[in-house]
């Protein structure tokens, strides 16, 4: 499922009128709350949006590799709801939201594609949402290489991983080496 980037709507936002920016590792490209003002599209790098539970434990909402957009859900917000986290050094191609929503309003063909990258979007979350009810490690673990075709990130990447199915770190390493020496 991880092949499932809109290829549609890509090359249509890198041709909209937009900025193109560079960020560090560990800048953010908005914060929790900030004033919604550009949509953004990950060029090279990786961005997670990150939320903060009522006890304070970080939920990653997404990790956002190359080609994939992100803060659509804050379209038609005044605030974002979440925090935009760049996890390496990132390219975005940042398009204001003003610019978005005119052209859905006058674009037919646009907000068609549009609406089919949503609707990918709602199934992921719902993976998301359904990965996260399972009880086990295994279970999600078993469930995300599911969806993404079997494909284990790069062992940099593990801790990460292991936000997106909400498990420990360690509990994550623990379940990679059973099944390693298994």
């Amino acid at each position: 499922m991880i092949a499932v980037m809109s290829k549609e709507l890509i090359p249509i936002l890198l041709g909209m009128s937009g900025t193109g920016r560079e960020h560090s590792a560990l800048s953010r490209l908005f914060s929790h709350g900030d004033k919604v003002r550009s949509l953004f599209l990950v060029r090279e790098g990786a961005v997670d949006l990150e939320r903060a539970s009522v006890s304070g434990t970080i939920l990653t909402l997404q990790r956002a590799r190359p080609v994939s957009v992100i803060s659509e859900a804050s379209l038609y917000a005044e605030n974002y709801h979440c925090s935009a986290i760049c996890k390496e050094r990132t390219l975005t191609w940042a398009i204001a939201k003003t610019t978005i929503r005119k052209r859905l309003e006058q674009d037919s063909l646009f907000a068609e594609v549009w609406v089919r990258h949503l609707a990918r979007e709602i199934q992921r979350t719902r993976f998301q949402a359904e990965a996260m009810a399972l009880k086990t490690v295994a279970g999600r673990l078993d469930a995300w290489l599911d969806w993404y075709d079997g494909a284990l990130p790069a062992k940099g990447e593990w801790k990460g991983l292991a936000s997106q199915i909400g498990v420990s770190p360690e509990a994550l390493y623990r379940e990679l080496a059973k099944r390693e020496s298994a």
